[in-house]
């Protein structure tokens, strides 16, 4: 038998190379000649479209204190000023209790309160973020996105084909754009320019670049204490090494050693944070306890940090969650709304609210709620609920419009979304999910090979050929596949039809298809 089915690209991997030669560019920062295909004005799209659902995929912006994301921007912006590159710098605390930062291009910034935590003086959140400023300025990012593009185009030539968040796996496709970012490793070399040259930058702003030195230390500690922890990835992007220790205390010594501490203007500024320590070490010892279904616990331990912080809504979330897992709707309601009346801009809260509503019944109130978060942040159990809903209501194609949305999700719930669009959809359209192939066996044999990429199995497939015949006409034959396709899996299907030497000699369409219940 010849092969069946052709397949593959040309290769393009040369064109792709002399392509990528016209992007090459002079880094800002260290004054060299890089191969970039990403280019400055898609740098600043990026990092636009994408830092606010970063935020939100993140735990959201820190509320409790506005003064400390006041204090963390205007230590930014002065960094920022001694960068060559003037980019629209911004920077936000995110509620978070991993010690994490993070860069999107173009100067979106973000550092975690967990990480402040961590620290004992300013010269240490001036190095932090004189080392996140030198990754954006530095074109990391586009020269990581870079590589994967010609890797990914390379590959294509020759196939003759995030999480310390307890919120950004329930994104759609589309909206982890960043996170797919922020998961990819930076190169030591990115590194170790990002360590320099951001102990020049914050040297030249006044800071003692002792505090680089500090940092080391103590992401070094944590590297020791929690990085083999379940969801810990701070080091996913920054890996710390005694390298980096040892190479930081070289320029260090070389810069002076002499500059600002800061150790009681920090301390000053995170006094709110400090205070609030033992409240979110409850909360963080809660959510372990819900997520092993200990709700008695999550429940005291919510209700401790309540105690000691009332004014930290992620605190009334927890009650909320545990609460909408034990189907206390009620309670749930009552708890995000709580949360959403100390912190209105959080996606999470309007979210779960709808989800308990809908549970209760309460479709109309559940809808606003739903639509309100994902004008916050695109999630799939937002999609799918209001695709529920819309089915209730009769909506079916306004349903189906939810469900795609929400399959867009590699995720348990993308899955059953796509399952309910399916049910829908399929009967109407069923070569939209089972596509075909043809080609044809060594005796010239009609072959069609019928694809099943979802996560449902299908049944009572058929198909509609229209051939010539061997006297020019033209006749119509249906062909079936007995049995289940299963989901993930493929086959083909021997018409009988034939010789043919020319694919303009038939045509094949899908006609029927069911879901396998």
């Amino acid at each position: 038998m010849t092969q069946i089915f052709k397949r593959g690209f040309q290769v393009v991997a040369l064109f792709t190379l002399l392509a990528a030669a016209t992007g090459c560019v002079v880094n800002p920062v260290t004054g060299k000649s890089e191969l970039i295909i990403v280019s400055g004005a898609q740098e600043l799209q990026i990092g636009a479209q994408n830092y606010q659902p970063m935020q939100q995929g993140q735990g959201g912006v820190f509320r409790l204190d506005p003064n400390i994301n006041r204090y963390v921007s205007s230590i930014g912006q002065q960094i920022a000023q001694k960068s060559p590159r003037d980019l629209p710098y911004e920077f936000v605390v995110l509620n978070n209790s991993v010690p994490n930062a993070w860069a999107l291009p173009g100067g979106k910034i973000a550092i975690n309160r967990g990480l402040l935590m961590e620290m004992q003086s300013e010269a240490e959140l001036a190095s932090v973020l004189g080392h996140e400023i030198v990754h954006a300025a530095a074109k990391h990012s586009a020269r990581q996105m870079t590589r994967g593009m010609l890797l990914q185009a390379l590959v294509l030539g020759t196939a003759v084909v995030t999480n310390d968040s307890d919120y950004g796996q329930l994104a759609v496709a589309g909206a982890n754009v960043g996170a797919q970012l922020l998961s990819t490793a930076y190169s030591r070399e990115a590194e170790r320019e990002s360590d320099r040259y951001g102990m020049d930058y914050m040297t030249a702003a006044g800071y003692n670049p002792q505090g680089a030195v500090d940092l080391q230390r103590t992401f070094l500690r944590l590297s020791q204490e929690r990085g083999q922890q379940p969801g810990f990835n701070l080091f996913a992007s920054h890996p710390p090494s005694q390298e980096r220790l040892e190479l930081n205390t070289i320029k260090a010594n070389e810069l002076g050693n002499t500059g600002i501490t800061g150790r009681d203007t920090f301390a000053a500024a995170m006094r709110t944070l400090r205070n609030a320590a033992p409240a979110y070490e409850a909360y963080d010892e809660g959510r372990k306890a819900l997520a092993n279904k200990d709700f008695n616990t999550a429940n005291r331990l919510a209700r401790n940090a309540i105690s000691l912080e009332p004014r930290e809504a992620t605190f009334y979330g927890l009650l909320g969650d545990s609460a909408l897992l034990q189907k206390n709707y009620d309670t749930a309601i009552r708890s995000y709304s709580d949360a959403l009346n100390r912190d209105a801009t959080f996606f999470y809260y309007y979210l779960q609210r709808g989800l308990a509503r809908e549970q209760r019944g309460d479709v109309d109130t559940a809808a606003a709620d739903l639509t309100a978060s994902l004008k916050l942040f695109e999630t799939a159990p937002a999609y799918f609920s209001l695709g529920r809903i819309s089915r209730q209501q009769g909506d079916i194609e306004r349903a189906k419009q939810f469900f795609a949305k929400a399959a867009s999700s590699q995720s348990a719930t993308g899955q059953a979304a796509q399952a309910e669009l399916m049910r829908l959809d399929i009967g109407n359209n069923p070569d939209k999910y089972i596509p075909t192939r043809t080609g044809t066996d060594g005796n010239g044999a009609l072959l069609v090979a019928l694809q099943n990429p979802t996560s449902v199995n299908v049944k009572d497939l058929r198909l509609r050929i229209v051939y010539m015949d061997s006297n020019g006409q033209a006749r119509t034959i249906e062909r079936g596949l007995n049995g289940t396709l299963q989901a993930g899996q493929d086959t083909t299907i021997n018409t009988g039809l034939g010789p043919f030497t020319s694919p303009d000699q038939f045509s094949v369409k899908l006609i029927n298809a069911a879901i396998a219940e």
